[in-house]
């Protein structure tokens, strides 16, 4: 499928001057944002609609916008082997980098030590500020987790908005489309359609970005700003270098092998960064990255099976975020973590991390859900990090992001399926 004329990626900065850039844009709306919530706190703090309503005017898109890409790719496959074959090596990259994340985390936070000294007593902490975390700690089982991936209904894989139910529902359709032959035809082209009138919403709805960037990062700074960022300055500082860490110690070296400059590929989708910095949610620029990794010349059919599924298995800059905060909470509680506790902990957090998606908020909620089955830390602590949290989702959200698309990539090299002198070409022109 071509990318349309309007998509995301083809509204770009031919023409126009910087300062009616996107990426321009959206930084001046963040440092707007920045000034209200730091100067007028109350007035910054009701400013979250605004981030809220953007990130469900995109969220609303995802699901179509995944279907439409993933069936017209699928169907549009010489082999159906290569479905399977592209799942597999995407399934073993994803765990592999994954598991990685959480060893660096733990290693980093262990020599940081960003909780030693602090010394703190439940008792004298509020933790009824974080009961509405801790009521959801159920742990799924990898059985619940894979059943919940099939549908109840072909309408409710949409209507719920579970990425992976969607991709379940769109290979099928994808796989029987395809072996209807000439017949599937005219079927696929109405398909191929609607991916293009998607595209089209989608570069409507951006750019509203600045205002949805002004609202959630007024609110974050009126309501968790400068006093958290202060009393817990050196947990936010660790982690930031960890999240540097990974990028430039582990992505670096896999983008270098892909023939694939890092950093022209983050300058490429700046944009998109500074999105999900300030909305701490990295579905809001799903839909942009789709395109934008055909722009790089990465096949339809391996984009539309590897970010969404990406999405639910490679949140690299979850599972630092899950490791550090973990281990933290025990050092500030006086909690005793030896090692083998510690290599059980990524133990869990390697399969609680599945079940994390990109929404914002969601990490913690595992988090507390990881503690609660652990029973090594006390759970009620995550009342420390509460404050934070937001603060730490934008150094996670990006690196998920980033993650995710060196991954995509990274597959599309594997399987034969990437243009390197189409990749060059874009990353050269800046995106």
């Amino acid at each position: 499928m071509d990318t349309p004329a309007d998509s995301p990626t083809a509204i770009r900065a031919n023409g126009r001057p910087f300062y009616l850039q996107l990426w321009f844009l959206v930084l001046a709306a963040m440092v707007a944002g920045i000034a209200l919530g730091y100067f007028y706190p109350d007035i910054g703090a009701r400013m979250e609609p605004l981030g809220s309503a953007f990130i469900k005017a995109i969220r609303v898109l995802i699901a179509p916008i995944i279907f439409c890409t993933v069936v017209h790719g699928i169907s549009g496959m010489a082999s159906m082997a290569k479905v399977g074959r592209v799942a597999l090596k995407a399934l073993i990259y994803f765990e592999v980098l994954t598991t990685i994340a959480l060893v660096i985390g733990l290693v980093a936070v262990n020599l940081f030590q960003p909780g030693a000294g602090m010394h703190v007593d439940l008792s004298h902490v509020d933790t009824s500020v974080a009961a509405s975390y801790l009521q959801p700690t159920q742990r799924q089982s990898a059985t619940q987790f894979l059943l919940n991936i099939i549908p109840n209904t072909f309408i409710g894989a949409f209507s719920e908005g579970n990425v992976l139910q969607v991709l379940y529902v769109s290979v099928l359709c994808g796989f029987a489309l395809s072996w209807m032959g000439e017949a599937g035809k005219q079927l696929n082209n109405l398909i191929e359609t609607a991916a293009q009138m998607f595209f089209r919403i989608v570069a409507i709805v951006m750019w509203a970005a600045p205002i949805g960037a002004f609202g959630a990062i007024a609110f974050t700074v009126g309501k968790f700003g400068t006093g958290s960022l202060v009393s817990l300055g050196k947990l936010l500082i660790s982690f930031y270098v960890t999240c540097l860490i990974f990028i430039f110690a582990v992505l670096w070296p896999i983008s270098h092998w892909c023939g694939v400059s890092l950093f022209r590929f983050i300058r490429y989708i700046r944009e998109e960064l500074l999105i999900v910095i300030a909305t701490t949610s990295s579905e809001t620029v799903l839909p942009r990255m789709i395109a934008k990794l055909e722009d790089l010349g990465a096949e339809e059919s391996v984009v539309g099976l590897v970010i969404p599924t990406g999405y639910s298995f490679n949140l690299d800059g979850t599972c630092l975020y899950l490791a550090t905060a973990a281990v933290f909470l025990a050092q500030a509680t006086d909690t005793p973590l030896g090692l083998g506790q510690q290599l059980g902990l990524l133990a869990v957090l390697l399969l609680a991390s599945k079940g994390a998606a990109g929404v914002a908020g969601a990490a913690f909620v595992v988090l507390a859900a990881t503690l609660a089955t652990t029973a090594a830390i006390p759970v009620e602590s995550v009342a420390l990090i509460l404050g934070i949290h937001r603060l730490m989702s934008q150094a996670l959200t990006p690196t998920n992001l980033i993650g995710n698309g060196v991954a995509t990539l990274v597959i599309a090299k594997w399987e034969g399926a990437l243009d390197q002198g189409r990749l060059n070409r874009a990353l050269q022109s800046g995106g």
